[in-house]
């Protein structure tokens, strides 16, 4: 194997079949001297890991930083002979340096939501195609399997997350053609719910969000949490992808706010205090950004009434990923998403009352498209993207930003 020594590279690290990149160009660029100190490899690194097999496509989900610094990637693989996404999780150390990986059976595929805290370990959600029914994904903080859980009686999940110590799952009956949203403990018991919403009559109501499961079609960013005291889910309801909040008591919804059928909605959502959210939307390709916008969850309203900042570089109907975070002394909202120009845009926001703090552009040899970011325990940032080596092959990367570098955001 290669092994790499000029300034803007660290050493290339094998392990089995994969190559992990390792660059530790400082991504602002500023400095032209290499600190090799262990400190300094945790607190910047861009880490690609690559694979020898010619069709491999890794996508990352979701990351988080485990307790011995390292850090653990929920991703997806495709699956050789079908459109469905497989489940990939990598394990790297606190240097974004490979140190294994898991590759579940093959017939559990389309992982949602993100990692879930349980029991020291971390869970998620995926389907198993022999059922088309939901499962809970159990693994330890070394990416080791420790279960397999089946939700029984819910079908093609589409959106999961953690709701104290239980799990709300959004996901689709494909029999009743209705958007479904549960709560679930995490040995599969049912908790709370489930509430069924139609999402209309008519093979091309359900075309397109069949299209996602099997992704041969658009991907939605479908989405569920809690918020003031409702939950919501981010789906279809009456021929339209909309915000639908509910008591997940009543058979009525609480309120919507609906999209333009399957061309507009919601990208993200992210409760901060009350009723007020942090939102970005999407309508015919364009993009909005909402650092503070207030709901009324018990009316019915149109998002495209809400308004929102516009940034003309983001690539059309972009992916779109709110963090909420403390950087010194100021609470800071931080956009991620993809530009045309093939980078990752970080937009900075004042949380408390919305203003707009700075930009950051991540990118420089390879494309990169955004799946994921979480607060690493220095107060860095920990971003999960996906490059394309050679323009071609898609790999997932990691690139860790140090906190000083956060700090010049948010003045």
């Amino acid at each position: 194997m290669n092994m790499f020594s000029i300034p803007v590279f660290k050493r290339a690290i094998q392990i089995g079949r994969w190559l992990c990149l390792h660059l530790t160009i400082a991504l602002h660029l500023a400095s032209c001297a290499e600190d090799e100190s262990p400190d300094s490899r945790k607190k910047q690194f861009t880490s690609i890991f690559d694979r020898n097999e010619y069709n491999a496509r890794f996508a990352p989900l979701d990351v988080v930083q485990t307790g011995d610094e390292g850090y653990l990637v929920l991703g997806e693989r495709k699956v050789p002979g079908t459109t469905w996404s497989g489940i990939y999780i990598l394990k790297a150390d606190a240097h974004g340096n490979f140190q294994g990986e898991l590759l579940p059976e093959q017939h559990y595929v389309n992982p949602v939501g993100g990692w879930m805290p349980h029991n020291g370990g971390f869970a998620f959600v995926a389907m198993d195609t022999g059922s088309q029914g939901a499962v809970i994904v159990e693994v330890d903080a070394d990416a080791q399997l420790l279960s397999i859980t089946p939700l029984s009686g819910f079908t093609y999940p589409a959106a999961a997350s953690a709701d104290g110590d239980g799990i709300l799952l959004l996901s689709y009956n494909h029999a009743d053609r209705t958007t479904v949203i549960s709560r679930h403990d995490f040995s599969g018991t049912t908790l709370l719910g489930p509430r069924s919403f139609s999402i209309g009559a008519g093979d091309e109501v359900e075309e397109p969000i069949m299209e996602h499961f099997l992704r041969t079609g658009k991907r939605f960013p479908f989405q569920v949490g809690k918020a003031s005291g409702a939950y919501y889910f981010n789906g279809f309801i009456n021929y339209t992808f909309s915000l639908v909040f509910t008591d997940l008591q009543a058979d009525q919804p609480m309120g919507i706010v609906y999209g333009q059928q399957d061309d507009g909605g919601f990208s993200a959502i992210h409760p901060v205090e009350g009723n007020t959210f942090a939102l970005a939307r999407f309508n015919f390709g364009d993009n909005y950004l909402l650092p503070k916008a207030e709901l009324q969850l018990n009316n019915v309203v149109s998002a495209v009434n809400l308004g929102g900042f516009t940034f003309p570089e983001m690539t059309p109907d972009a992916t779109v990923k709110i963090l909420n975070t403390r950087i010194d002394e100021r609470e800071v909202l931080i956009y991620a998403t993809n530009t045309r120009s093939k980078q990752v845009g970080l937009f900075f926001y004042d949380r408390t009352d919305g203003a707009f703090l700075s930009s950051r552009y991540l990118g420089f040899s390879n494309p990169y498209e955004v799946g994921a970011l979480s607060v690493t325990r220095d107060g860095g940032l920990i971003i999960g993207a996906t490059t394309w080596l050679a323009g071609r092959f898609p790999r997932i990367c990691l690139l860790k930003l140090p906190p000083e570098d956060l700090r010049k955001h948010a003045k």
